[in-house]
């Protein structure tokens, strides 16, 4: 089953990673307050508890909404975004600030009393609303006479002040001890730092995006060219398998070219149901190539003689679909047709240090006696056609070697060793 392609056009931050951006700002907020709370040690701790966790649920939902706008600019200019972000975080700050005062307005007054209560005075509101601070005011007493001194000494008549308190300076650190605009202020810089979170974060996205689709293409110009090379060897087998079946109805063997016509149909029939780009198994690849020797055989009776070695733990490993094809047809081509006596093809598979050594040899002379044949033979096209292939599916940890031996002709293709998982049915 095929997987479905991912949404390379409008590149989106997920909501999930959105929303747990915006959950931790205003954890963050909430832990800090908290913190700065018990290091001035303002009281009232269950009072102002659940208003700071009211105040961050409301940022998380004010801060939700503008992501909300915010994410239509997505695909914007980053010029275009940042304008944006400025120009949105300035009502959603006002919003906030406002939310705050409203949730801490009724605990401002109880605070400021405990605080006028350590400080040995009394806080209260008028009728306005203002905050009045009752000092006790120093008052002189009375002068009084003494009977003794009816005279006037000189102490008779002096009056004694009560000492004045200390003043007292009044700096309550209550959650609303500065305006509304300086917290409009604060909380427009904290948007402002999680609208670059954001938009550091549709950056990334967009990055990984473009990274998928130059993927996707990377992936499809393989598998085009993994498919032209892959239909080249079908037209050159379909080539010789006609001359060999035209041979056999001018020479008056119809029983031969019959059973040819039907091993030939079983080929293509097998070849052609599998996807050009993907792997087969090694033994599905063996039997593709032991039907095609059949088909030879009719024609070289006498003369050619195939021989499989296949261990059995190498049967599931995993090899690119008829890559072994243009090298069987070289050894029959170039081996067994030019010779008069018998050919012995051989293709064997042996693990190497973890690697995956696949061979084709004849011990025929032939025409490559004196050397590889020019690509006009046909030879030179079948290999660089193997060759190309394992660069295009596994690059520079595939190698194709071959040259003549001391009996005959020999190629090793090497390449990692994978298997197919065996699966029930």
């Amino acid at each position: 089953m095929q997987e479905p392609a991912p949404d390379l056009a409008r590149p989106r931050v997920p909501v999930s990673t959105v929303l747990a951006s915006i959950v931790g700002l205003w954890a963050c907020y909430f832990v800090l307050t908290t913190i700065r709370a018990e290091i001035l040690d303002l009281g009232f701790e269950f009072e102002l508890l659940w208003r700071r966790l009211l105040v961050a649920f409301i940022g998380v939902v004010v801060t939700f909404a503008m992501w909300l706008i915010l994410r239509l600019f997505d695909l914007k200019p980053i010029w275009v975004k940042v304008a944006a972000a400025l120009v949105i975080s300035a009502p959603v700050s006002i919003v906030l600030a406002q939310a705050n005062r409203l949730v801490f307005a009724d605990l401002e007054t109880q605070i400021a009393k405990s605080f006028g209560e350590k400080q040995g005075f009394k806080v209260r509101r008028d009728e306005s609303g203002n905050l009045l601070v009752d000092i006790p005011v120093p008052r002189t007493p009375e002068p009084q006479m003494s009977a003794s001194s009816s005279g006037g000494g000189a102490d008779g008549g002096s009056a004694t002040l009560e000492e004045l308190p200390q003043a007292i300076t009044i700096n309550t650190p209550s959650p609303q001890d500065t305006g509304l605009p300086e917290i409009a202020l604060g909380r427009y810089f904290l948007m402002l730092a999680w609208c670059a979170l954001y938009l550091a974060l549709v950056a990334g996205e967009q990055a990984r995006t473009a990274e998928r689709r130059e993927g996707t293409f990377r992936r499809a110009a393989k598998a085009a060219e993994l498919r032209s090379l892959r239909y080249q060897v079908n037209p050159h087998f379909l080539f010789n398998t006609l001359n060999s079946l035209s041979a056999l109805v001018l020479t008056g063997r119809n029983q031969e070219a019959e059973r040819m016509i039907q091993m030939i149909s079983t080929f293509y029939r097998s070849s052609l149901a599998d996807d050009p780009t993907s792997d087969v198994s090694l033994s599905d690849e063996f039997s593709l190539q032991r039907l095609y020797l059949d088909i030879e055989g009719v024609r070289f009776p006498d003369r050619l003689v195939a021989v499989y070695e296949l261990p059995p733990e190498l049967e599931r490993a995993k090899v690119p679909g008829m890559i072994l094809q243009p090298l069987v047809e070289n050894s029959v081509k170039h081996a067994v047709a030019p010779s008069a006596g018998k050919v012995t093809i051989t293709i064997s598979a042996r693990e190497e240090y973890g690697r995956l050594v696949i061979a084709v040899s004849d011990d025929g002379k032939g025409k490559r006696a004196a050397g590889p044949r020019p690509t006009s033979d046909g030879y030179g096209i079948g290999l660089q056609n193997v060759r190309e292939r394992l660069e295009a599916r596994f690059g520079e940890h595939a190698s194709i070697v071959s040259g003549t031996t001391g009996s005959g002709y020999a190629t090793h293709i090497r390449i990692p060793l994978q298997t197919h998982r065996i699966t029930d049915a």
